[in-house]
């Protein structure tokens, strides 16, 4: 299990449920250091006055927005105030929140072994699964407020952090969106969907990037040449004939 990120209690109604917060994701991607080309020396950054061309200490630092300057000080005024409680605010049907608003996922542990704490994590993971709900919240991790999503995932609490409802960009004016269709050529997508159609198992979808740029560091650590692929430029081309394509791809998968 990874490192604890936070420590508290979960409040639920009178009732308060020590855990830990661990990430419930991994960061497999490849990180490069950026070097100078010239002699593979590894490059620093800096801050630098761009009037005095002098670099600036870290205290020297302000910061602005819209044309006000204001120090680090000034903006911890707006910190929210450092608790270490999830209070849970009301519940609501999962199915009801659109998953464009649910941001980095954790797993809540319970923390400690204890019968009291064990006993009152199983007590709300159970009854959270029985209901179908997810519990909305809010907390504080390090200096920022969150607004959360609380589940059930295989007996265990998770947690997801949210995005405000004005952070979503509106849907009006997107080309597409709406309209009439034809009947025959809707019938032949939805055709084509049933064929396509499965069980989900995320164990059938890699990162076939990361595979990809594991492959090219590997052939370049041997000393072999990097080919770069060829485009196929009628992909990116609007079909001339969209029945025509759908005939043609649900005889593919067929």
């Amino acid at each position: 299990m990874a490192r604890p990120l936070w420590t508290g209690s979960l409040s639920f109604g009178l009732v308060n449920v020590p855990v830990r917060l661990v990430s419930a994701v991994r960061d497999l991607d490849l990180h490069f250091r950026q070097l100078h080309a010239k002699d593979d020396t590894p490059l620093e950054t800096q801050r630098v006055c761009s009037k005095e061309g002098k670099e600036v200490p870290y205290e020297e630092i302000g910061r602005e927005y819209d044309g006000v300057v204001l120090t680090d000080e000034e903006l911890s005024a707006a910190d929210p105030a450092k608790t270490r409680t999830i209070d849970i605010e009301s519940f609501v049907k999962l199915d009801e929140i659109d998953p464009l608003y649910f941001d980095h996922p954790y797993y809540l542990i319970p923390a400690g072994e204890t019968d009291g704490t064990i006993r009152a994590y199983r007590l709300l993971a159970g009854v959270m699964e029985q209901s179908g709900r997810a519990a909305l919240g809010r907390f504080v991790l390090r200096t920022k407020e969150y607004l959360v999503a609380i589940r059930v995932r295989e007996q265990a609490l998770t947690l997801s952090t949210m995005r405000f409802h004005d952070e979503l960009r509106d849907l009006d004016g997107v080309p597409g969106a709406g309209g009439r269709t034809k009947p025959k050529e809707v019938k032949e997508a939805v055709k084509l969907i049933e064929a396509l159609s499965t069980d989900w198992n995320p164990a059938d979808y890699d990162d076939e990037y990361r595979k990809r740029l594991q492959a090219i560091v590997r052939q370049k650590r041997k000393g072999g040449e990097i080919k770069l692929p060829e485009t196929d430029p009628e992909r990116t081309q609007p079909v001339p004939d969209l029945m025509a394509a759908l005939e043609a791809s649900l005889s593919e998968v067929g």
